[in-house]
């Protein structure tokens, strides 16, 4: 059985909507040998990504940055994983308000210095809230967890 690790910031009602969406999708039905779980990010630790073997990250577009749970992840998680966890298959999607451009490349930096693999450019969606957000979380989800369940990542 492989372990899908949700590490996402979900601090509206939105955005928890969104985790949800990521979560329904990864554990579509015939999706057999995927375990799926969300961890928010304060509360995640550096033995829940060593012990999975995907992730997906999550974020709010904060003043044109990460959420500052994201980062507090980052800071706590990097160097016990740096080592270990190179070529982790990993995902992001940001709810932004703007255009996300810098909580892309902020997230991507530390990933890359941590020498992840992107399975997809990240899912950015932005301005206002739109319904169809939910429906590209749930691809995202089943996108990761089916490349998982058969070993493509």
């Amino acid at each position: 059985m492989k372990k899908l690790l949700i590490v996402a910031h979900a601090p509206s009602e939105n955005t928890q909507l969104m985790v949800e969406a990521i979560l329904k999708g990864a554990q579509h039905s015939d999706i057999e040998q995927v375990k799926t779980s969300w961890i928010p990010p304060l509360e995640t630790t550096p033995e829940d990504v060593l012990a999975c073997d995907a992730i997906i990250l999550g974020t709010t577009e904060n003043l044109g940055y990460m959420s500052g749970a994201l980062k507090d992840f980052f800071d706590r998680c990097y160097y016990p994983c740096l080592e270990v966890k190179q070529g982790l298959p990993c995902a992001l999607y940001v709810r932004a308000g703007n255009d996300g451009t810098g909580t892309c490349r902020a997230v991507e930096s530390i990933c890359t210095g941590l020498r992840w693999n992107w399975i997809r450019p990240p899912l950015v969606c932005r301005g206002g809230w739109q319904s169809t957000f939910l429906d590209q979380c749930e691809e995202l989800g089943m996108t990761m967890a089916a490349g998982l369940d058969v070993g493509i990542y």
